[in-house]
Parts: structure tokens; sequence; C-alpha cells
């Protein structure tokens, strides 16, 4: 009982702290006048992915490969079938939102290529910077994208530079204006994450040992789903007020950075090795839910009731599966 109660802190402190982390360092880049572009594109979606960061460093540091690798690939198989099914339960989630096309080709060349790479059974130090070059890539073509659309929309509308709402509070609320409020929530923000991270590392690979699974089996199940709360409540809320593009691209996003930016910069620091499991099955089922996505997204079809039905069913079906397999 003490090791679920841990990895419930531990969780919960992953959370807090992170979001505690965004809302201090979007305050902080507000203060320092940084572009709002910059913020959206850089500050919110490092600091959304800090919880699987912090958990994977946090694991491969303490020789837990599979809860590192695993808690990536199954996230990523979360966010498709579990952050954009269950809110399709409630509210129907359009899937053909403008600029998504490209968004998911780049989700399906770097699965692709973290496929390629996991197949060898071990992510090197060259793995990790062969990933994290691609987000550089990544975030200066949306960076370029994100101005050129800014630019047209202000001679369009006759705005003035600078004084467009920023998007990223669509995502992130409550930011911080005062000094004091900046620091505190920063400082514990980062206290928490790394505190919340060793509580959810140790807690899940007992369990492991206890449900006589593996730490993989962890990673992809237990760890992913609490580390995927925080796109399934943004997602969710961003589907209840209507707002569906937001909804896919956090998860299309979310991904993205999952593999490029965690796995990155996880297997710069330490290198991994990566469970036959994984390779024989849970990475064909994170391609499978990407390619699902891109052709739902091509169709532009709308994820209703029953499509968000099908696709939490898919994912109980998946967990189940992973935990006989």
């Amino acid at each position: 009982m003490t090791d679920y109660l841990l990895l419930l802190a531990g969780l919960a402190l992953l959370l807090f702290g992170g979001d505690l982390l965004v809302r201090g360092a979007v305050g902080l880049a507000e203060k320092l006048l940084v572009p709002p572009l910059i913020v959206g594109l850089t500050i919110v979606s490092f600091g959304t992915s800090a919880p699987e960061l912090f958990i994977s460093v946090e694991a491969a540091l303490l020789g837990k490969a599979g809860i590192a690798v695993g808690n990536i690939v199954g996230s990523n198989i979360a966010n498709v079938l579990l952050v954009l099914g269950v809110p399709a339960l409630f509210r129907s989630c359009a899937c053909g939102a403008e600029g998504i096309g490209k968004n998911l080709i780049v989700l399906l060349g770097v699965t692709v290529v973290f496929m390629g790479m996991m197949v060898k059974g071990r992510l090197e130090f060259y793995d990790g910077a062969i990933l994290f070059a691609l987000l550089v890539l990544y975030l200066f073509d949306q960076f370029q994208t994100a101005k050129n659309k800014s630019r047209s929309a202000n001679h369009n509308n006759k705005i003035a530079h600078g004084h467009g709402v920023a998007d990223y509070h669509d995502e992130v609320e409550n930011v911080p204006t005062t000094n004091w409020t900046i620091a505190l929530m920063l400082v514990v923000g980062l206290v928490l994450l790394p505190l919340g991270a060793k509580f959810t590392v140790d807690s899940a690979s007992s369990i492991a040992s206890s449900w006589h699974v593996s730490n993989e089996v962890i990673g992809l199940t237990v760890v992913a789903i609490g580390t995927s709360l925080p796109e399934l409540a943004a997602s969710v809320m961003a589907v209840y007020r209507g707002n569906t593009s937001l909804a896919l691209g956090n998860v299309v996003g979310s991904n993205i950075f999952n593999i490029t930016a965690i796995m990155g910069i996880t297997a710069m620091v330490i290198p991994l090795d990566v469970g036959e499991q994984i390779i024989r099955f849970d990475m064909l089922v994170m391609l499978a839910a990407a390619i699902g996505l891109a052709v739902l997204a091509y169709k532009g079809k709308t994820i209703g009731t029953v499509g968000g039905v099908i696709m939490s069913g898919l994912y109980a079906a998946y967990i189940a599966l992973t935990l006989v397999y």
C-alpha cells in the first residue's frame, strides 16, 4: 500500500510542479518581454513535458531504462487513444485542423526514426543527439511558419505588431505577474519535479516487482497514464470550450516533443537499453496510433461518441494485452 501511495504522491508532485514551473517560466518570459511566439513554441512546450523529462532522466540514472523508454512509448499511445478518445465521448472532435497536416507528417517521420533506433536494442548518445537535432529543426520551422502567419494576420487586420493575443494563453492560465510570485512558482516547481520523479520511479519499480512484471510494463501503463493526465485535462477543457483544434494540436505536439526532446535529452545523458517487448509489440502500436490519427486528419474526419468509445476501448484492450503479453 505504501508503494501505491508513493506513486500517487509522486505523480501529484510531478503534475503540480510541472504546472507551477510552466506558469512561472511564462511569467518570467513576459517580464523579460520575450516575444509571445517564442514563449508558446519553446517555454510552454518544454514546460508541459517536464514531468516526462524528469521521470525519464531519473529512471535512466537509476538503471531503470524500461521505465524511461516505456513512459515515452506508452505516453504517445495514451495521447492518441485516451487523450483524444475520452473528450470525444462528450463532444465531437474535428481532426481536420488547419496546419495540422505538416505536423502529423513530422510526427510520423520522427516516430519511424525513433523506431529504427529502438530496433538496435539500445539508444546511444548519438541517437539522442539526432533526435534533439530534429527537435531544433522542427522548432525552427514552426517559428518561421508562425511568424509568417502573424505578419500576414497583422497586415490584413492592420494590427500593430505585438498586440495580438498570445496563443499560449489558451493552454496556460493564471500566469503570475509579480516578481515574488514568479520566483516562488519557479523555485517550488523545480523542487517538486525531481522529488516527484524519485517517488514515481522508486514506487513504480517496487510495484513492478510485486506484480511480477517488468519495468517496461509499468512504464507503458501506470507511469504513462499518469504523465498523460495534463494532456488529458487540457484536451477535455479545450473540447469543452469548443476549441477542438487545440486538443488535436496538443496531442501531436506532445508526441513530437516526447520523442525528440525527452528521449533525445535522456539518451544524451545516459544510454538506454530497449526491452524486447517494446520492440516486438509496443512501438508498433505507437506507430499504428500515429498512422490512424494521420488518416483521420487527412480525410477531415470528426471523432464523435462512437469514435471515442472505439478509441477508449482500444486503449483498454492495449493495457490488458500489455499486462499479460
